[in-house]
């Protein structure tokens, strides 16, 4: 009985551990999806804002399997307990990354092409690298990599900086009388989803690095303190 319960037990957490995958895999396709979008594909931006429904069902699949197990599977203790804890703070970070690029596909259908060519490198660069910390911080969390975890929080500078040589850039278009002021709230708007994205990349993260020792810790911004969760 307790070989059968305990290969129960191995069944849901793979199964959690598919799921999450599953879901990290939607919300990289669609952030690399905004950056397509940015750069004036329709078809990218309406796959991404169709996404909705798939992105409920997989948050809600893996929530109630990680209430399942730690309901049914007590004690839970070690690395099953952080597994199962992480599991179920995490989805709530990658829902919002996939939320946010929803967010960005509606403002770029705002955006004329040519306005938004203005930050077309700047965007597919911001998109990549913040697809692929999403695509590192999950994988960093199923594998238990601590040192991943920490290159993934470490490569947030590269999109804080990207987002401000974004704004530096508009604003010396604006200076120097290239570009109307019209569309600049859109465009720092976009520039600053992706920011956040990273932002919640680099929590993801940190749960991961909880995974092994048990906490999580991030800082939001570069030389503010860090907190613990």
């Amino acid at each position: 009985m307790a070989i059968t319960t305990r290969t129960k037990f191995t069944e849901q957490l793979d199964e959690v551990e598919g799921l999450i995958r599953r879901l990290a895999e939607k919300a990289s396709a669609d952030v690399r999806a905004c950056g397509l979008a940015a750069a004036g594909d329709a078809g990218a931006a309406e796959g991404v804002v169709s996404g909705r429904k798939t992105e409920d069902r997989l948050r809600s699949a893996i929530e109630d399997s990680c209430l399942d197990i730690m309901l049914l599977q007590q004690p839970l203790i070690g690395d099953d307990l952080r597994f199962v804890t992480g599991s179920f703070r995490l989805v709530s970070d990658l829902s919002h990354i996939d939320g946010m690029t929803r967010d960005v596909a509606f403002l770029v259908g705002e955006i004329p092409p040519k306005a938004a060519g203005k930050l077309k490198d700047e965007f597919a660069r911001m998109s990549e690298h913040a697809a692929t910390m999403v695509e590192g911080a999950i994988e960093a969390f199923c594998d238990s990599d601590v040192e991943r975890a920490q290159k993934v929080i470490e490569a947030d500078a590269v999109i804080n900086s990207l987002y401000a040589e974004s704004e530096e850039k508009l604003v010396r278009l604006i200076r120097d009388g290239k570009s109307s002021a019209q569309y600049l709230p859109e465009l720092l708007m976009v520039a600053k989803y992706f920011e956040r994205i990273g932002d919640l990349a680099k929590r993801v993260a940190a749960w991961a690095i909880f995974r092994v020792t048990g906490e999580h810790t991030v800082s939001e911004k570069p030389g503010q303190e860090e907190g613990t969760t």
